[in-house]
């Protein structure tokens, strides 16, 4: 379910895969024939609530998730073909937005709705009572959008839905974007809609199955390093995929070529993505995260590259509120450990720091040309750091672990295994050297590094040694 519609040929005709997550897709009636890759437990999920509100009471579900991630397409793919309300929420006045709002209800639902109306307070009482007669989906995209609006419309949408809640029949479905807000909104006790949600779905990239279908259906040739690079430029984020798929074929030159142009989509996606997120507020925030694209992971190395800046809080903030790093220990490491290192948890993120910010200068004097040999010079290292996340997550999506990390120690680069994972069976795990070609692993090294971390941490552990290249994707 990645975003817009990608034409495929077949034969003499072209037919149209639905990668759609852009506010009309559930308007692309000119497709000949649509795929909707994955999403299978997440349609389930929303169609079980569905049912639920159409034939118990009113349902209210969160769709959230990182911008692009494809929520209006999940969630319009959930109601097709039933009563729908679909409203998005754009930064206007209020009173526009409900002059808005009125024709598209009257239309959905072919009723009457009071053109009077100049409160969302006024329209969602009005819908609330409706739902008492009929059966009907609401859903309401950009929800967080209302706090630039009229903030107090939480609230009236708090006490309207204590009251109607039970007497009517409304699926309401609201989505959002900043993850942060949409966050604070449902999960803070201080907020008026806290408790409210009778399910949160937090959507997530595709996973590695998922990407590997795209591939055969887009360059039934490809090689495993075709898909390594779908991987870490577009982190299987839906959006992303669909512009490689909609524009090139999927092959690793053409994805660098492709990103890096005048005009490319991508030049300025990072920061677009994040200042949502940020506000006006985010140099520092932007500063931290160069510094860890670039290798300095650890706190007291962030706050020396910033002159010696003190990080805490925005470190916090970027782990719980913005949910856009990670903090890394070495596999069975204690809680409170101090041996940390942060990680930003998206390919793409990763990468446009790394290239797009990073080589900013290249980009304003339009030496595209430039930047695409940097990157192609680079890649042969990056995607080999970016091939050990691959096989974490193919470890991770096996579901025969109950453990998986990397393991290192505070002193002594010698000593640090790219992963180890503990499998379910007791006393058993795994200990991988990720190579990008297989002819560079020294098996004796490896067998060094694992005698070490049994006698220090898994002496009772049976332990497996593996290398994974790129034949092994």
């Amino acid at each position: 379910m990645a975003a817009g519609v990608v034409r495929k040929k077949t034969g003499q005709f072209q037919t149209f895969v639905y990668l759609c997550n852009s506010r009309s897709c559930y308007g692309c009636n000119k497709a000949e024939k649509m795929k909707f890759y994955n999403r299978t437990s997440e349609l389930a999920e929303l169609q079980r609530i569905q049912n639920l509100s159409f034939s118990d009471h009113s349902r209210l579900t969160v769709v959230t998730g990182r911008r692009r991630i494809g929520k209006t397409s999940l969630v319009m793919k959930s109601v097709e073909n039933l009563p729908t309300i679909y409203l998005f929420v754009g930064r206007k006045s209020e009173a526009t937005l409900c002059a808005e709002f009125i024709p598209i209800i009257s239309q959905s639902l072919d009723t009457f709705v009071p053109a009077e109306i100049r409160t969302f307070r006024s329209l969602f009482q009005y819908l609330m009572e409706l739902a008492s007669q009929r059966s009907f989906n609401l859903v309401i995209d950009e929800f967080q959008e209302f706090y630039n609006i009229n903030e107090s419309v939480y609230s009236d949408i708090q006490n309207i839905w204590d009251t109607y809640r039970k007497k009517s029949r409304m699926n309401l479905i609201v989505s959002g974007s900043v993850y942060s807000l949409m966050q604070k909104l449902f999960q803070n006790k201080k907020e008026p809609l806290f408790g409210r949600a009778d399910n949160i779905i937090k959507l997530a990239a595709f996973d590695l199955a998922t990407l590997k279908e795209i591939m055969r259906d887009h360059n039934p040739g490809y090689t495993n390093d075709d898909l390594l690079a779908l991987y870490t430029f577009t982190a299987g984020v839906p959006k992303y995929v669909e512009l490689f798929c909609d524009n090139i074929n999927l092959n690793v030159d053409e994805m660098i070529s492709f990103m890096v142009r005048e005009n490319s989509p991508l030049t300025d996606e990072g920061k677009n993505l994040l200042i949502e997120e940020f506000g006006k507020n985010y140099a520092t925030y932007f500063s931290i995260l160069s510094a860890i694209s670039g290798g300095i992971n650890t706190q007291p190395e962030i706050e020396a590259a910033l002159g010696d800046k003190s990080i805490g809080g925005q470190i916090k903030r970027l782990i719980e509120d913005y949910n856009i790093i990670v903090r890394q220990r070495p596999i069975m490491a204690k809680e409170g450990s101090q041996t940390v290192r942060y990680e930003i948890q998206d390919n793409f993120i990763r990468f446009w720091f790394n290239y797009f910010d990073r080589y900013r200068s290249l980009i304003e004097i339009k030496n595209f040309i430039g930047l695409q040999t940097i990157i192609k010079s680079d890649y042969p290292t990056y995607s080999g750091i970016m091939l050990e996340r691959y096989f974490k997550q193919q470890f991770a999506e096996s579901f025969q672990y109950r453990a998986i990390g990397s393991w290192w120690e505070p002193k002594g680069v010698q000593n640090e295994i790219d992963i180890v994972a503990l499998k379910l069976e007791k006393n058993k795990a795994v200990a991988v050297e990720v190579k990008r070609h297989r002819k560079n692993f020294k098996p004796e090294l490896l067998a060094a590094k694992v005698e070490h971390l049994k006698h220090k941490l898994l002496p009772k552990h049976q332990i497996e040694m593996l290398c994974l290249s790129l034949d092994d994707m």
